[in-house]
């Protein structure tokens, strides 16, 4: 009684924390440059004595689905869209390097080059970028940012930070959406990586996929909720049949 109660428990816990992991894939369906959230069981056995035949089934993260998403054009000069494997480098809330390959940068109110969520982009040289004011902002597919100020020439005000990570320090996404290196370190400029201009990167999540995960996952906690009642049964009919014998 005591194992299936334990077995079906974990289970119904490792169902629900899946089924948080396929909806927030599913609610970032359209997110720019999102990277669908992988998930896996593991079993973990209880500690304590007389619990070693008793095991949780626990939900683990197994990483992100590192395929990039459809290129979706825009024409607008400020939308980038990194080739290959690079990201954009960003500055967190915590003040550490992040990176991220959502590419529709803007330009904040203080002349900051910042990312959708108001993170300020940083140049290889790992510093923010800023803009003059009244400037018209340029970016070349290298990289290069420039900035044009009514009819006087463009001058050339920093170089995006692309980095590629490696098998030896990949990166893993935080609670905050950004992507760190394993590491802690900043990862080293790419100056190979290219973009293009004028494009965004959609998300890889594939929809349908899903909300069809979301539908086995609610049948599979449908069925760890019957185990419990069968489990709740099994005690009872016990029950009555001690008191019978008493």
């Amino acid at each position: 009684m005591d194992r299936l109660i334990y077995t079906a428990m974990s289970g119904a816990n490792a169902a629900a924390s899946r089924q948080s992991v396929l909806s927030n894939n599913l609610a970032n369906a359209s997110t720019n440059g999102f990277r669908a959230e992988l998930s896996t069981y593991r079993a973990v056995p209880l500690q304590g004595d007389g619990a070693t035949t008793r095991v949780f089934a626990v939900e683990a993260t197994a990483g992100y689905l590192d395929r990039p998403g459809p290129a979706q054009h825009t024409d607008r000069g400020m939308d980038v869209m990194a080739n290959g494997n690079a990201w954009f480098a960003v500055q967190g809330l915590d003040g550490t390097e992040a990176y991220t390959r959502n590419g529709h940068l803007e330009v904040s109110t203080d002349g900051t080059l910042v990312s959708p969520g108001g993170l300020p982009v940083l140049s290889n040289g790992g510093a923010p970028m800023t803009v003059p004011p009244g400037a018209t902002v340029s970016i070349g597919n290298d990289g290069t940012v420039s900035a044009k100020v009514g009819n006087q020439p463009a001058n050339t005000i920093g170089r995006l930070k692309m980095a590629t990570p490696n098998a030896e320090d990949p990166l893993l996404r935080g609670a905050d959406g950004l992507f760190r290196a394993r590491s802690g370190d900043p990862l080293p400029n790419d100056d190979t990586a290219k973009l293009q201009v004028g494009s965004l990167e959609g998300s890889n999540v594939n929809a349908i996929e899903a909300m069809v995960g979301m539908i086995q996952t609610a049948r599979q906690f449908e069925t760890q909720m019957r185990l419990l009642q069968t489990a709740e049964s099994n005690d009872r009919s016990a029950g009555q049949l001690l008191g019978l014998q008493g």
